[in-house]
């Protein structure tokens, strides 16, 4: 019956299906009833998530770069998160534990993997640290979300990265949508001059709350386009010079998000990929930086004395903004980072084994400040930011174990991606995993500055990336060049 009805009126029921949902929510909105037109969506969602956990979980990460935190919206909320990629994570974390009880398991081999034993690692001391926290309330919140995103970004993902070009889409659609990020912000800049540095610190708001996180994106981003050029054919001109472009794109922004550390990590991520390519043996490697931390050891005084005497402060010329990155003397970035830093540190050392608890160190540290070390962008009950730190942070809030538990989950990231690259016997692999591997090594290095895996916004990215370097190694890294991927 539904069947005749459809053949006979197909376009007559849309329509009227459309039409009665359109007037259906005018008479909400002006009623100020501004929640009933979102039924539809939640209702939408929630059917993908039972059907489609795959095409759900890509649907979020579409979102992410465009998500908007709940307090830009609300004020005067005692909580925050981004909306909507963190209620749709939730609801994601929740529908994994219904499956796990109906026995859908992840793959064992996944389960097993040293990078996801790490991650046990990591959230088992977080809970242990929750229990013992001077707020319970914020470190269990922070637990919650660091759950979301490591079971939707990594354990969901590593099934969706069983085929290869699911990696492919992964970043195309956070690309895309960044893409749209990228043209607003420059939009935006371009009306008070490319060269006003004050400004790049906001013109991607409401997305991202500051160019730090903006510009780190892009690091993790920016290896991976080129590998993604690299996998055009030669032949397809057109594609190919739309890719460049892309890239030229992305280049240029993060030139003008005036993001210091961004460039800086970067450069270093260069070097890694100079040593991975010239294949330098281990040891040779290890041997260079004893020896340059030893260098640094020995010249320390002088090398200290030689920054307190850069004067040069950020600014909108581009020479000065490179020159103040070692100004530790009058950059009042350099040295609110440092009296962040400092007082992580002081932190520690009153609670060096379970730390004050996750998520609490903007609260807890302003009693940790000195007044030599605070600056003009300080606030006397430090109730502003984070430790700056994606290392100094847990250690402050979590002890060394949980330093220790982030450490681990970077060296045996690293390690996988490494044996990755060396022993693939694909071309594409091998590039990929290259590529996934420089993207993260920017943003561990760009951590020792800051810090964002609190956010949608980097979380999509470094837990996917370590997603896809765990499925290269357990799905594709053993496959002959000439095979298909098996699903």
């Amino acid at each position: 019956m539904i069947n005749g009805i459809k053949e006979r009126y197909p376009k007559a029921l849309l329509w009227g299906i459309l039409i009665s949902f359109v007037a259906l929510n005018s008479i909400m909105l002006a009623l100020e009833i501004f929640y009933i037109p979102l039924v539809p969506a939640v209702l939408l969602f929630l059917a993908l998530a039972i059907v489609a956990v795959d095409k759900y979980l890509l649907v979020i990460v579409f979102f992410v770069p465009v998500s908007v935190p709940l307090s830009r919206l609300i004020e005067g909320l005692s909580i925050d998160m981004y909306l909507p990629t963190e209620p749709l994570l939730a609801g994601l974390l929740l529908l994994y534990m219904v499956k796990y009880l109906m026995g859908d398991r992840i793959d064992l081999k996944v389960l097993r993997h040293p990078v996801t034993l790490a991650i046990y690692f990591h959230l088992s001391w977080l809970f242990i640290t929750c229990l013992t926290s001077t707020d319970m309330l914020v470190s269990f919140k922070m637990l919650a979300s660091r759950l979301w995103f490591i079971v939707g970004f990594y354990l969901l993902a590593t099934q969706l990265f069983r085929k290869e070009k699911r990696m492919h889409t992964y970043v195309w659609l956070f690309v895309i949508a960044f893409s749209g990020v990228i043209i607003y912000a420059l939009i935006n800049h371009m009306q008070y001059g490319l060269d006003n540095q004050e400004m790049a610190h906001r013109v991607a708001s409401p997305f991202y709350k500051d160019h730090t996180s903006y510009g780190a994106t892009m690091g993790f981003i920016l290896p991976v386009l080129v590998a993604l050029f690299l996998f055009i054919k030669r032949e397809d001109i057109n594609t190919r010079f739309l890719m460049v472009l892309l890239i030229l794109l992305f280049a240029f922004a993060t030139v003008v998000s005036y993001t210091r550390a961004t460039w800086v990590s970067i450069l270093a991520s260069v070097g890694f990929w100079t040593i991975l390519k010239l294949k330098i043996r281990f040891e040779i490697v290890l041997v260079a930086a004893v020896i340059l931390s030893g260098l640094f050891l020995s010249l320390r005084t002088e090398m200290m004395v030689k920054l307190e005497q850069n004067r040069v402060e950020s600014s909108g010329e581009f020479s000065e903004h490179v020159q103040s990155i070692s100004n530790i003397s009058t950059d009042q970035s350099n040295l609110e980072r440092l009296n962040r830093w400092s007082c992580a540190f002081r932190m520690w050392k009153d609670k060096p084994l379970f730390g004050f608890g996750p998520g609490t160190y903007q609260f807890e540290y302003g009693r940790y400040q000195r007044s030599y070390e605070k600056t003009r962008i300080s606030t006397d009950f430090g109730t502003r930011g984070n430790a700056h730190s994606e290392y100094l942070g847990p250690l402050a809030e979590t002890g060394v174990f949980g330093l220790l538990s982030i450490l681990l989950v970077v060296g045996t990231t690293i390690y996988t991606g490494i044996r990755v690259y060396l022993t693939s016997k694909r071309r594409t692999i091998r590039i990929f995993s290259l590529a996934v591997l420089v993207g993260l090594v920017s943003y561990y290095l760009h951590g020792v500055l800051n810090n964002f895996l609190d956010t949608d916004k980097i979380s999509v990215l470094f837990w996917g990336f370590t997603a896809m370097l765990v499925a290269m190694d357990i799905y594709h890294r053993d496959l002959p060049e000439e095979d298909e991927e098996i699903v």
